[in-house]
């Protein structure tokens, strides 16, 4: 199940014509499709989680008791979902019916908190407790204006 949801997220071909016109005048009236930007989102946060898996990889023999910070570890669980990022994303749209929007502002929150916190590392034991904390908090912002 997994690998098919991310091979097919990755070889979608994307216009920005389309993404803008998905952000912008997505219609709930079509309950089978989804916006186009949560295969967007998906597909970022999945390269990023390939990236810092082999960065981890590389230094997995270089790191110290002192580098494995508590903070680091805030949103770790004991085992990763066996749910793709597509899928959850794609079940949170099921069921808050969140608009496009919202998931822009959500990647904006993951961007600024793996900035503000540089050990931190999107991993599959984190990335599902990640994505559900910023969808709400973008949820919040953007549809409680």
């Amino acid at each position: 199940m997994a690998t098919s949801s991310s091979s097919s997220s990755s070889s979608i071909a994307i216009s920005p014509r389309k993404l803008r016109s998905d952000l912008y005048s997505y219609s709930y009236k079509n309950d089978g499709n989804n916006p186009l930007v949560i295969t967007v989102l998906a597909s970022l946060i999945e390269r990023t989680m390939v990236r810092n898996e082999r960065i981890d990889a590389k230094n997995c023999g270089r790191r110290t008791l002192r580098q494995r910070d508590f903070r680091s570890k805030v949103f770790d669980c004991r085992e990763g979902p066996d749910m793709t990022v597509q899928c959850y994303l794609e079940r949170i749209f099921r069921y808050t019916k969140a608009g496009p929007s919202v998931y822009v502002v959500a990647y904006v929150y993951i961007d600024r908190f793996c900035e503000a916190n540089p050990g931190f590392r999107i991993t599959a034991r984190n990335v599902h407790r990640l994505l559900i904390t910023t969808m709400m908090v973008a949820s919040k912002y953007v549809e409680d204006m």
